[in-house]
């Protein structure tokens, strides 16, 4: 079983990949983590992890620039049923446009826009950098025992979909803020599991065990 960290020049994938090989060692799972830029690579892995920091359109740009990935990735989560977790930017390109500097089209599995956090207190700064405490809504397999659990941000812009079922988790920052979106077999966190210590980890080992 091959676990596929796409790389696309955003993000820090060293720490996912480790955090990865942590828990699949933990879970007894064995998983084969590779992180790559070659579509078919990730064609032929079993679960598909996309990380990403930076703007949405440098990330969705450069996304679309490694030949083939684009459809491979349509093809293996949209068609094939792959299990696949965004992490920060990588979950906010799976929106359908992003207003960072401008409009730019992500991959449009979530219906909404990636637009500025807009925190209803102005005592509160942007970006969101530090911790904030998670509110899952409906029971998912990927957020079980997340629940209440502080996870780590580090953003300037949120995703709203325009399906509020597509919401799956949000924290309080001067308002709900979406802090996870997924439907069937994707699901994307706009935290870091790979910085969010026990919490973080156990996220990544309910993904690595998670058949949707």
């Amino acid at each position: 079983m091959t676990i596929a960290v796409i790389d696309y020049g955003s993000g820090n994938l060293r720490s996912a990949a480790k955090a990865l090989e942590r828990v699949a060692a933990e879970r007894g799972v064995p998983q084969e983590i590779v992180v790559t830029a070659d579509a078919e690579i990730v064609r032929r892995a079993d679960r598909l992890v996309l990380p990403g920091v930076g703007a949405f359109g440098a990330c969705s740009d450069a996304l679309a620039a490694l030949p083939g990935l684009r459809e491979v990735l349509e093809q293996r989560v949209r068609k094939d049923g792959v299990p696949f977790l965004g992490i920060c930017v990588g979950m906010q390109v799976m929106a359908g446009v992003g207003h960072e500097h401008g409009d730019f089209l992500g991959l449009d599995w979530v219906h909404g826009a990636v637009v500025p956090l807009a925190p209803a207190d102005p005592d509160l700064v942007v970006p969101q950098m530090g911790w904030n405490t998670l509110a899952v809504g409906e029971a998912h397999p990927v957020l079980d025992g997340l629940d209440g659990q502080d996870v780590y941000f580090a953003h300037s812009y949120v995703m709203v979909p325009a399906d509020p079922a597509d919401v799956l988790a949000t924290v309080d920052y001067g308002g709900a803020q979406t802090a996870a979106v997924g439907s069937g077999n994707w699901i994307g966190v706009q935290f870091h599991p790979e910085k969010s210590q026990a919490a973080g980890l156990r996220l990544l080992g309910n993904f690595v065990t998670w058949t949707p």
